[in-house]
C-alpha cells in the first residue's frame, strides 16, 4: 500500500515562498509519475504541476516560472517549490502518484493521494 504524506504548507505573505514535500512509503515510486494538485474552497481540484519518471516537468500556465517540481528518488520524495506566491494560490495542496511513469493532468488518472496541506497566501 502506497502512502503519501505532504508537509511544508503554511501562511505566507504575497510574494513569499514555500516548499512542499511529499514523502512516499510502502513502495519505491521512482518509476511513477508524481503530481501536485490543489483545491480551493468551492472549487474543483486542479492540476498544478507534475514530473514523470524521466524527470520531465509539466505546469499549469498560471504557475509557470514561479513553481518548480522536482523529485529525489533516493528519498522517495517529491517537492514543489513555490515562489512569488499570490493570494489566488491559496488552497489545499495534494500530492498524487500514478501507477505508470507518464504524466496526466486530470485527478482521475492518479491512483494514490496524500491528505493535503494548506497553503494560505495573504495580500
Amino acid at each position: 500500500q502506497v502512502r503519501l504524506v505532504e508537509s511544508g504548507g503554511g501562511l505566507v505573505q504575497a510574494g513569499g515562498s514555500l516548499r512542499l514535500s511529499c514523502a512516499a512509503s510502502g513502495r519505491t515510486l521512482s518509476s511513477n509519475a508524481m503530481g501536485w494538485f490543489r483545491q480551493a474552497p468551492g472549487k474543483e481540484r486542479e492540476f498544478v504541476a507534475a514530473i514523470n519518471s524521466g524527470y520531465s516537468t509539466y505546469y499549469r500556465d498560471s504557475v509557470k516560472g514561479r513553481f518548480t517540481v522536482s523529485r529525489d528518488n533516493a528519498q522517495n520524495t517529491v517537492y514543489l517549490l513555490m515562489n512569488s506566491l499570490k493570494p489566488e494560490d491559496t488552497a489545499v495542496y495534494y500530492c498524487a502518484a500514478r501507477n505508470t511513469g507518464s504524466v496526466f493532468t486530470t485527478p482521475l488518472n492518479y491512483d494514490y493521494w496524500g491528505q493535503g496541506t494548506q497553503v494560505t497566501v495573504s495580500s
